[in-house]
């Protein structure tokens, strides 16, 4: 099962995170966390990696919904979003398919509310030019 969603997009790096983030905020999400991978490797293990930036999106309603059908789906909270340059300069954007991650849980509700962000992400995506 594909376990992500992404797309290329016609942007800069840092372009991408600001329509990402922005696009995000228009479907109900927050992003709670920013991780910038490049740089911790950089600073834990001194190599050097293409830009890399995880962004943990939070829609408060919908986390509710999913911890209150079962309470230890946090381990798959919050949805990430990941903000990548490519060696070659291509900038791709991607997200977690949730409906692959709740399917191995098998609550039907839980699969319910990961439909409803799964369209929500790939609304985002597909609003990224």
């Amino acid at each position: 099962m594909q376990y992500y969603m992404a797309k290329a997009v016609s942007l800069s790096y840092e372009q991408a995170i600001a329509a990402v983030t922005e696009a995000l905020k228009e479907e109900g999400f927050g992003v709670l966390t920013e991780i910038d991978v490049a740089a911790t490797l950089k600073k834990k293990i001194d190599v050097d990696v293409p830009r890399y930036i995880i962004l943990g999106a939070c829609n408060p309603k919908l986390a509710h919904k999913a911890l209150t059908a079962e309470n230890q789906v946090g381990v798959l909270l919050p949805c990430n979003v990941v903000v990548q340059e490519h060696k070659d300069g291509r900038v791709e954007v991607s997200a977690m398919d949730p409906v692959g991650a709740m399917s191995m849980i098998g609550n039907p509700t839980l699969t319910e509310i990961a439909t409803d962000v799964k369209a929500r992400l790939e609304r985002v995506l597909a609003g990224l030019a």
